[in-house]
This record gives structure tokens, sequence and C-alpha cells, in this order.
């Protein structure tokens, strides 16, 4: 419901601009600390838009700035960032807006750059011509006064209807870090731990004696008859590492030389950890309860670890798709680690996909289970086998349907899908007309096809209409753009059923282009959306090196 200025702040009615003013400074001063001129200016902007907002209707805010104007639309609207009927965008812009929260429709109010420079002393303030010790602030506030409404100009909107929809903090769940409770939208863990936190790092509290006895360790000489808690690595520089003693094993008095010249004078032993309490757990039990959560369909944990460290291998041949958000997360969990293969990756089986492990010999139980509650639902690795399809190639242009040109294309084009075990069942080339690629396409699905890549036809010719035709054989999901060097304009789609790969010139110039990231991922049943396109700009620059050894490079990682 609209609401005046009197309802809302208790503002006297104004009968003059003098008294309109007067109210707004006093407001002002009263919430803000002070008169601020920005205040003042949102003042006016705000009463302007309300004068455009019909009788009866209920109204939302946005404000296109964090300085100083959202205290105009609180003071004189119910709009607040408390009861989520004002929005604040920071934008930069000195811009608010009144809308019908129910149909978006609303008046949009600016402060005026070419209007503003008519008031020298404003313009000098906002624009920060001078510095602050050179400006009056009384000039200011009395140009602000004097112009009244003549700063602003108002234009009618619609708001985007996603910001129409009420906020809303939706379930609430036990943060495994802080044990806060925090928006379960905000992932497995709150912001705060995540990272975002706008304190600085302070020490971690001591533990109350008593409340934890912690594992302890022994001098070399002391631990000779007892059993090693733990592998014991030793590095031969440019030769080997590896564990010279193992878990469980009972050190003799022959190995306190060897321990020593290692650089371990201190061992951890059962006989010295046995008082410590079930707080703690070993790094061998943590890395496997940790591989088992983490290990999805396609991969499996190491059945034993080695120097603390448990492996994840993959048990099929296929693609590795990785959870990178949740493997973050995982990671700024104190004292536990995880590392993995770059997600995307063809990985043969049996091969290391993934590594985990506790940091500490012995894990504060604490920090186990939360790191455990970060793995809950989802696994963070998943092999998906490369399913080989049946493919149709659709060549099109009209100097290769002519003759005037030799196809190079399919040569291209089966050698890529051959190695992955595909199929290539009918190649039909045809000149750029969109009714005829149109056709072309449907024939090749009634042969069987399930994948379909159409090589030319995607640049910005006019004579380019590869895209068309692909909409009228019933394209959908299409995309047209990654941002992939080479292979800038390529597309992919779909019809029914069949998955649809648009192939630009530069891959008969260059050995590898977006294609060659993309055609693992729709073999192996991967969406691909607009968002993991764009995402193929970190690492989508292809160096063309003279000697090609993709993948074991760092294009498309």
């Amino acid at each position: 419901m609209k609401t005046d200025a009197d309802a809302v702040s208790g503002l006297p009615a104004a009968t003059t601009e003098e008294e309109t003013f007067e109210s707004f400074f006093k407001a002002t001063t009263q919430f803000h600390g002070y008169p601020a001129p920005g205040v003042l200016i949102g003042c006016y902007m705000v009463e302007a838009a309300k004068q455009h907002i019909p009788e009866g209707v209920l109204y939302d805010a946005i404000s296109e700035t964090t300085w100083c104007l959202p205290d105009a639309v609180q003071l004189l609207t119910p709009c607040t960032v408390g009861n989520g009927w004002l929005r604040i965008l920071d934008l930069g812009l000195y811009a608010a807006t009144l809308f019908d929260k129910y149909t978006g429709e609303g008046v949009r109010v600016h402060l005026d750059y070419a209007k503003m420079l008519q008031w020298r002393d404003v313009a000098d303030w906002y624009l920060k011509r001078r510095p602050k010790q050179e400006q009056n602030s009384e000039n200011i506030r009395e140009q602000i006064r004097v112009a009244g409404n003549r700063m602003y100009t108002l234009e009618p909107v619609t708001v985007r209807n996603d910001l129409l929809i009420k906020r809303s903090k939706g379930p609430i769940r036990r943060c495994p870090l802080c044990g806060e409770a925090y928006p379960q939208r905000h992932g497995n863990m709150c912001r705060r731990c995540s990272g975002d936190s706008p304190y600085q790092a302070g020490k971690s509290p001591r533990l109350e004696p008593g409340k934890k006895i912690a594992p302890r360790a022994v001098g070399v000489e002391q631990a000779v008859g007892k059993k090693l808690l733990h592998d014991m690595t030793q590095v031969i520089p440019g030769r080997s590492k590896g564990a010279a003693f193992r878990r469980g094993q009972i050190i003799t008095a022959g190995d306190v030389c060897r321990l020593q010249q290692m650089g371990r004078n201190h061992l951890f032993v059962e006989e010295s950890c046995a008082q410590a309490n079930a707080e703690f757990v070993h790094e061998d039990e943590a890395a496997k309860a940790f591989a088992m959560a983490m290990a999805g369909e396609g991969t499996s944990p190491e059945e034993q670890s080695s120097e603390g460290r448990v492996n994840i291998r993959a048990t099929t041949d296929g693609l590795l798709v990785v959870d990178e958000r949740r493997l973050e997360r995982f990671n700024l969990v104190p004292d536990v680690m995880a590392a993995s293969r770059k997600s995307y990756s063809i990985v043969r089986k049996n091969a290391v996909v993934a590594g985990t492990r506790a940091i500490p010999l012995y894990l504060d139980r604490n920090h186990l289970q939360s790191a455990l509650e970060l793995l809950e639902g989802e696994p963070l690795f998943h092999v998906r086998p490369i399913r080989p399809s049946q493919v149709g190639i659709l060549v099109t242009g009209t100097e290769v349907f002519q003759g005037l040109i030799q196809d190079r294309f399919e040569a291209i084009i089966s050698k890529k899908v051959q190695a992955y075990g595909c199929q290539v069942i009918q190649t039909i080339i045809v000149p750029d007309d969109r009714r005829l690629i149109c056709e072309s396409v449907e024939r090749l699905i009634q042969a069987g096809s399930q994948m379909i890549i159409t090589t030319g036809g995607l640049s910005v010719d006019p004579e380019d209409v590869t895209r068309k035709g692909l909409l009228d054989a019933g394209a959908v999901d299409l995309l047209y753009g990654a941002a992939v060097l080479p292979g800038a304009m390529t597309l992919i789609a779909r019809i029914d059923q069949v998955d649809i790969i648009g192939v630009p010139a530069c891959a008969l110039y260059f050995k590898t282009t977006s294609f060659d990231l993309l055609l693992p991922r729709m073999l192996a049943g991967v969406p691909i959306t607009r968002t993991d396109l764009a995402r193929l700009a970190h690492g989508g620059l292809c160096l063309s090196c003279q000697t090609c050894v993709f993948p074991k490079c760092g294009f498309g990682h």
C-alpha cells in the first residue's frame, strides 16, 4: 500500500519547499547521524518516485548503491533491509526504484549527471572534483534545497521476475565446523567457515587440562622393542621415496642408527599412545573413512593406506567428474586434505584419480566429524563410462558440395570419434541450404545416428545457415559459442535423444579445439550448460605447440 512520509517516519506534513527540506534535514540528522548530502538527495528522489506509485499499490524498493540512498528509502517508505522489501544492488549508480511487488511495474529515479552539473558545489562533491576539506557543506545543502526535484530524472521500468520472489532463508542446518545455524542453500558449511569471515584468524583455543589426552612421542632409543604406530618415509633425493618402516613394525636396536640417519629422533609407538583418549583418530582410519565417503560410481578406495594416504582408483575406463565446490570446502576443514586429477579427465581402469589423508598422525575427532558431515550425500568423485555412439557426419558448404574444394572434415572427425570406439554410419555433404540441411539431419537420424556432428556453416557469414537448418529439424537446448580458442564458434544441441555438435572450420587447421574438450563429455552423458561453456575460459587457450601433447597439457584444464 502506498504510504506517505508522515505515516512512515513521523515527518510533519510539508507545505513549502523550505518545509520539505527542513523535514528531510531533521530526519536525516536523526537517522544517519548528520545531514549527509547523499541522504538529502535521496529523500528528494524517493519522494519523487512515490508520487508515481498509484494509491493502494504494495511496493518494494531497489537501491542501486550502498551509499546513503538506502537510508533515504528506509526513512520515507515502509521498505527496509530487515523486512526484505528493500534490495540493495551494488551497481555504483545513484538510483532507486519503487515498484509493484506483484507485477514489477514501477518508476526508477536517478541523479542526472547533466542536470547535476548546473549545481556546481553539488557536482564538485559528488564527482569528487575537490578535496573534502575544500568543500563547503552549507553551500552543498543549500543547492540541494534550491534544486528541489530538478537534479533527477524518472523513467518507467519493469523489474525482472526473479527479483519479485519473496526472499526466504530456506532450510536451516548446523555448520559442521563452527556449530552455528545457517541457511542450507549456502552449501555444506556456513560462509564464515568457507573463508568469508570478516575477522582475523586467531589462535586456536587451548584445550582444558584433562579434557583431551593427545598422543605422545618417545625418543628413538626408548622405542626399541615397541610397535610403531605409523609408516616412516625415507627420501633419497633423485632416487626414491617410500616407507622404510611400516605401521605395526617392532623397532629393534639395529633400527636406531638408521632412523637417526633418516632424521627420526622421536617416534609414536603403541605404548606411548595407549593413554590417548577417544578424542583422537589415527591417520589411517581417518583417511579410509574419507575415501569411502568420497568414492562414487566408477571409483573405489584402496583397501590399505600407505604413509597415511588412501588412494581412490577408477574401476572402469571413462571420464572423471569431480564435485569441485565440495572438494574445496572439504579442504577448508582443519587438518584434512584431498586432491584429485582435473575434472573431465579421461582415465583408465585402475588409474589413481584422487587421494586423501589426515595431516597429523592423530586427527582431532571433532575435525573428523566435521569433514565427514561435509561428505554426506553425493560422493565427490565419479568415473562416467564413455559410451560409443553411432555417429552421423553432416558436412555443409556449397563449395564442398560442388567439388570446388576437397572435403577434409570427414577424415578428421572420423579419426577423433573412432578413438572413443564410435562408428561413423553415414556422411552427407550438402550445400549452404537451410532446407537441405534440415532434411539431411532427419535422414541421419532415420539411419540410426545417436550423435550428429556438423561441420562448417557456423561463422557470422550470411551464407552460413547451419544453425537455422538444425532448428528447423527440431534442435532444442541449442548453445552457440564457447570460451575456447580455437573453437569459439562451437555449437551443441539435441534432437530428442540425439546429441548434436557443431564443429567450426578451425578444426581443419588446428589439431586440438573445443571439439576435443566437449566430445568426451557428451559421450559420457554429462550435461553441458552455458555455465560449463563459460568455465572453459580458464585453461581454454590452446598454445598451438609445434608438437601437440594434448591431453597431457594445460589446454582445457
